[in-house]
């Protein structure tokens, strides 16, 4: 049976596999990056390590299958982001000298630019977001439970409102989020990225 539970430190290697499985348009992404560690280092395990009290995962009585976490403040984790998570990376992923040539590298200068993360357009929307359900866990609710588990942890943290970004080209999710009552903010320049937003009051 699954049930949706506060994240543990044993579900990291399920976290970093979700992430990594889940991480291109919703598809797996071990293909395009050959450390499959990179992309989970930048959509996940943060989260997990600087505010877990913000992650929850579904459990399917074996291991996590699912997982939504985030931070309540993003300036203040961009700032943690900076001072205490890139340290910890260096070694794996070494700040690039040049502009990036191939999809890792891209993602390595993500990884060292966490101010991309504060958007003036979305400063009414504190909070941001990531969550990931493996596909065959999908279409069956718990992607909502996920996320309800979320909305109601910002909300006894009085948290007004929460933003996420997302690959545009991912349709899929973008009908999901519609259907949890986020809609678009427009921003100017937003590349391949839509963003949305939405109260964490759920009776609004």
């Amino acid at each position: 049976m699954t049930t949706v539970r506060p994240y543990r430190p044993d579900d990291r290697a399920a976290l970093y596999d979700i992430c990594v499985r889940t991480a291109h348009e919703g598809g797996d992404s071990r293909h395009i990056y050959p450390d499959h560690d990179l992309m989970p280092s930048i959509f996940a395990a943060p989260y997990a390590e600087l505010e877990p009290d913000l992650a929850f995962v579904v459990d399917d009585g074996e291991r996590a299958v699912g997982y939504v976490l985030g931070t309540a403040d993003t300036p203040a984790f961009v700032e943690a982001w900076r001072e205490s998570w890139l340290p910890r990376m260096r070694e794996r992923f070494p700040e690039l000298s040049g502009p990036p040539a191939t999809p890792s590298e891209s993602m390595i200068d993500l990884m060292y630019r966490p101010e991309r993360m504060i958007v003036p357009e979305v400063a009414g929307y504190p909070a941001h977001l990531h969550i990931d359900l493996l596909p065959e866990y999908q279409r069956k609710g718990l992607g909502r439970e996920l996320m309800h588990a979320f909305l109601d942890a910002l909300h006894r943290k009085g948290v007004p409102a929460v933003h996420l970004a997302m690959v545009t080209a991912n349709t899929p999710a973008r009908a999901f989020y519609g259907r949890l009552g986020f809609h678009e903010i427009p921003v100017p320049d937003p590349g391949p990225l839509t963003y949305l937003g939405r109260s964490t009051d759920r009776a609004e």
